[in-house]
């Protein structure tokens, strides 16, 4: 039996997380920080380990810290596993996370200073240290190559034109009676766009989870830069 849960993004579009499970694994699909109201923030204290113990696989769709922002206090909860993406969404990991621990500091820094912080001392979610540890976790996994999770359980990597890098996860799923796909499109780019490749077409998926942030308007002709 396949089952998956929705642990972030919902009632926001922040905090993006997914995750899908079978009898042998389970995977979690983006691995985002909370962004935005503090009542959102908040939730990013809050331990994730204990909602998925025995977590062992993070798929990313792309670099953006709202699907990838908190796997660094993953990390610091005890993650032992292993996080995929693909090659310039890594590289550009290896940039924000470092950025975000400094910013994260610098903040925890400022509200001991100025003492609006109930929390004494105030500290940050993870440090710039600890994103750059996280790093190691990293797996690059080029466009288009199916990689296997576990024995009735395989993933691939998709352009999805949003930024560099950017991706739908393809999940494939082998069970007793059937075989099917569950597709996470990620944050969806245009089309006809400088530097990145256009969204790929999709031509089949049994389940589809597409992100749907503009999906009640049309964005017309307006230079999107």
């Amino acid at each position: 039996m396949v089952t998956l849960k929705f642990l972030g993004a919902t009632d926001c579009v922040t905090g993006s997380r997914f995750l899908l499970k079978n009898a042998e694994a389970q995977v979690l699909i983006d691995c985002g920080l909370f962004q935005g109201p503090k009542e959102l923030r908040l939730r990013n204290w809050s331990p994730f380990l204990p909602l998925v113990p025995g977590l062992e696989h993070v798929i990313l769709t792309h670099a953006h810290l709202d699907h990838t922002g908190y796997f660094p206090r993953l990390v610091s909860e005890g993650f032992q596993g292993e996080v995929s993406a693909t090659p310039t969404t890594v590289d550009l990991c290896g940039l924000l996370w470092p950025d975000s621990g400094h910013l994260q500091e610098e903040d925890a820094r400022y509200a001991n200073k100025q003492g609006f912080s109930k929390h004494k001392p105030a500290l940050p979610l993870y440090t710039e240290v600890e994103a750059v540890e996280a790093l190691s976790f990293l797996k690059a996994v080029p466009y288009h190559k199916v990689e296997r999770l576990s024995p009735r359980l395989s993933f691939l990597l998709l352009p999805a034109g949003h930024i560099l890098g950017s991706s739908f996860v393809r999940v494939m799923v082998e069970e007793a009676s059937s075989s099917f796909s569950v597709l996470f499109s990620g944050d969806l780019g245009r089309y006809d766009q400088p530097i990145t490749p256009d969204p790929t077409a999709i031509e089949e998926a049994e389940y589809l989870l597409v992100e749907s942030t503009y999906g009640d308007r049309l964005h017309g002709e307006a230079d999107p830069h």
